[in-house]
């Protein structure tokens, strides 16, 4: 993941195809070993400082963050899930 744009819940070979689940946990392992170590805080202000700047710049939709919210919030406990909810709901209002 170098952007948001990758998370349109497509497959990136296959505009039309679904990402299977293999395609969704590579991906986010892949995210998740860049944040190993990094606090909680540290990845949150990360995620907010690049969505911030994809809706900036028009390369981020609300499709886009959405997409990234399913993806990832099954992997959190319901506590960080709420969390991720609001910065979500955040972003889509700018």
């Amino acid at each position: 993941m170098n952007d948001f744009a990758g998370y349109t819940g497509k497959n990136k070979t296959n505009d039309k195809a679904e990402k299977t689940a293999e395609d969704w946990m590579s991906e986010a392992k892949e995210v998740a070993s860049r944040y190993q170590g990094k606090s909680e805080n540290d990845i949150m202000k990360a995620i907010y400082a690049q969505a911030v700047e994809g809706k900036r710049n028009g390369t981020l939709t609300n499709d886009q963050i959405d997409a990234f919210y399913r993806q990832f919030s099954p992997m959190l406990d319901s506590g960080k899930r709420k969390k991720l909810a609001k910065l979500v709901e955040q972003l889509k209002k700018m």
